[in-house]
């Protein structure tokens, strides 16, 4: 059974101009620990999949399943990245911005510490447990989120852009470290994303969406070793056979149809 399973999902908004659609018909499941990206233009809907796969917005239309159970509002097995800087609580330590979650969940102090004090490990951030939000830059930032969703031990790892804020260097750093959060952590994986070599370097497959309404127009296997080199070869054939799709993807939406 796949671990995740999207089944003709829809999502329609009502707007004073009318009903529009932001999501139609979508398909397609997810392997266990298999690390998808999602790439489409702006407004093709990314954003809005990874939030219904959350759990924070319900279809119109078509189902969404974890683990052959149908998602009923936000769950303790998805854990959630987003791109704001403002997802941590400012007024927490990296420490305690980690143990949340657990707090919430009821575990112990010394339990929940240990716990937060082993993501900030992964995440290489050991030192820096007692620094507050606005003492660590953007990429220290979004590794305490990253700690935080891992912490209370989700199936699924949900993460929408959390890298674009980032200038390109922190950036880069920012993808090998969560190459290798995913490869010691074997979640599955959804990670929302318009750069093309960001998908190509991380996913396992790549869904490509069509704009206005959000389509899912292709699927591609990235069949590259990891630790991936951007530079090579391979690589640079991946990110063409995903623009051309995004060339093909902006013609449907200005022809109105399948060119």
């Amino acid at each position: 059974m796949p671990h995740i399973e999207v089944r003709d999902v829809s999502l329609a908004y009502d707007t004073p101009a009318g009903r529009v659609a932001g999501v139609q018909a979508a398909s397609f499941e997810i392997e266990q620990s298999e690390f998808l990206c999602i790439v489409g233009p702006s407004g093709c809907g990314k954003s809005t999949l990874l939030n219904l796969i959350a759990g924070f917005l319900t279809p119109t239309a078509g189902e969404i399943r974890i683990g052959g159970k149908p998602v009923n509002g936000h769950g303790l097995d998805r854990g959630v990245v987003f791109q704001d800087f403002a997802q941590l609580f400012p007024w927490r330590t990296a420490l305690g911005n980690v143990t949340f979650g657990l707090e919430m969940k009821g575990v112990g102090k010394a339990e929940r510490e240990e716990i937060a004090r082993n993501q900030l490990r992964l995440v290489k951030l050991e030192k820096f447990t007692d620094s507050y939000p606005h003492h660590l830059s953007g990429g220290m930032q979004q590794r305490v989120a990253i700690a935080r969703a891992l912490a209370y031990n989700p199936s699924v790892l949900l993460m929408d852009e959390p890298f674009a804020a980032l200038d390109a260097l922190t950036r880069d750093d920012m993808q090998r470290l969560l190459a290798d959060v995913w490869r010691e952590t074997r979640k599955t994986v959804i990670y929302v994303t318009h750069n093309v070599a960001e998908a190509v370097y991380l996913a396992d497959r790549v869904i490509v969406m069509t704009p206005h309404p959000g389509r899912v127009k292709a699927y591609v296997q990235v069949a590259l070793p990891r630790p991936r080199d951007p530079l090579s070869v391979e690589f640079l054939e991946y990110q063409k056979e995903l623009l051309n799709h995004l060339g093909q993807a902006a013609k449907v939406d200005a022809n109105g149809g399948t060119p």
